[in-house]
C-alpha cells in the first residue's frame, strides 16, 4: 500500500515583496492554497510586529503562522530565529497532518544574526514510520553555515534513528553548494532537485534566478517528482522562489 507527502519549501521575506515596498501576505496565502501541498517548510515568518501591525492594511489579526495555516494546515509549529523590540520572526512548519513532537534548536552564533533549526516530527497515514523534517535557515557567513551543519549534524545523529525517514529543507544561504559534501558524507541524504535534473535548482533572486539557495535534502523516501514554482504569481511576492517535491511512502 502507498501514499504520497507533497512538500514545499519557501523563504517569505516577512510577508513583503521585493524592497518590502507592499504586504502581500494574502497573495502568498492564495498562491499556497492553489499549490496545496501537504507539508511547507517555511522561512522568515513573522510571529509578532507591532509596528507592522499598525501600519499596514490587512495584517491579519492573528499570527502570519496561522493566517497561513487557516483550515488546510491545522497543525502548525513556530520556532523564532530573530527577537527584536517590535516582535519576532523565525521558522515554519505547516501541515495537514498532525505532529509527534517539534523543537527548536537554538544555533547563533551571533546576536546580530540569530539562527535556529526548526524539527518536527509529523505523522503520514499509510506511512509506517514517522517522517522527521527539519527547516533550516542559515547564516550569511561562511564560518556561520560550518558551525550550523555541525549543529544540525548533531541533532539528527543524537535525535533521529537511521531507520527513520527525513527531509531537510530551506534557505541554505549555501550559494557555493559547499553543504552537499558534508550531508553526503555525514547523513546519506540527497538533494531532490539534483537527484531528478542532475543540478540544483535556483531560486534566488525570484526575478532573475542565478543562485541555488534553496534546497530539499531527503533520505527513506522515495522521490516521485520536484518544481521550482517561478512565474506568476511566484515572481511578484518574494525575494526566493519556492520548491516543491513529491514523496511516494510504502509499507
Amino acid at each position: 500500500m502507498s501514499t504520497s507527502l507533497k512538500v514545499l519549501t519557501y523563504n517569505i521575506h516577512k510577508g513583503f515583496n521585493v524592497g518590502n515596498r507592499d504586504f502581500i501576505l494574502h497573495g502568498i496565502k492564495q498562491a499556497f492554497e492553489l499549490i496545496e501541498p501537504d507539508v511547507l517548510v517555511l522561512q522568515e515568518v513573522i510571529g509578532e510586529h507591532e509596528q507592522h501591525q499598525k501600519k499596514h492594511q490587512g495584517w491579519p489579526t492573528s499570527t502570519q503562522i496561522e493566517f497561513l495555516a487557516d483550515q488546510l494546515w491545522p497543525h502548525h509549529a513556530y520556532g523564532k530565529n530573530a527577537i527584536y523590540k517590535a516582535g519576532h520572526h523565525g521558522n515554519a512548519i505547516l501541515s495537514k497532518y498532525p505532529f509527534v513532537q517539534w523543537d527548536n534548536i537554538n544555533v547563533s552564533l551571533m546576536k546580530s544574526a540569530s539562527r535556529s533549526l526548526l524539527h518536527g516530527v509529523v505523522n503520514i497515514p499509510d506511512f509506517d514510520l514517522p517522517v522527521h523534517i527539519i527547516c533550516v535557515h542559515f547564516g550569511l557567513f561562511s564560518f556561520e553555515r560550518k558551525r550550523q551543519i555541525i549543529r544540525l549534524m548533531e541533532r539528527i545523529h543524537q535525535h533521529i534513528p537511521d531507520s527513520e525517514p527525513l527531509i531537510i529543507a530551506g534557505d541554505f544561504n549555501d550559494w557555493r553548494i559547499q553543504v552537499d559534501g558534508y550531508f553526503k558524507e555525514k547523513l546519506h541524504v540527497t538533494e531532490v532537485f539534483k537527484q531528478y535534473n542532475g543540478r540544483h535548482a535556483k531560486t534566488f533572486p525570484a526575478w532573475l534566478p542565478l543562485l541555488a539557495m534553496d534546497r530539499i535534502y531527503v533520505r527513506g523516501l522515495e522521490l516521485q517528482t520536484c518544481q521550482v514554482l517561478s512565474g506568476s504569481p511566484w515572481t511578484a511576492l518574494s525575494d526566493h522562489l519556492p520548491l516543491t517535491a513529491q514523496f511516494n511512502g510504502t509499507i
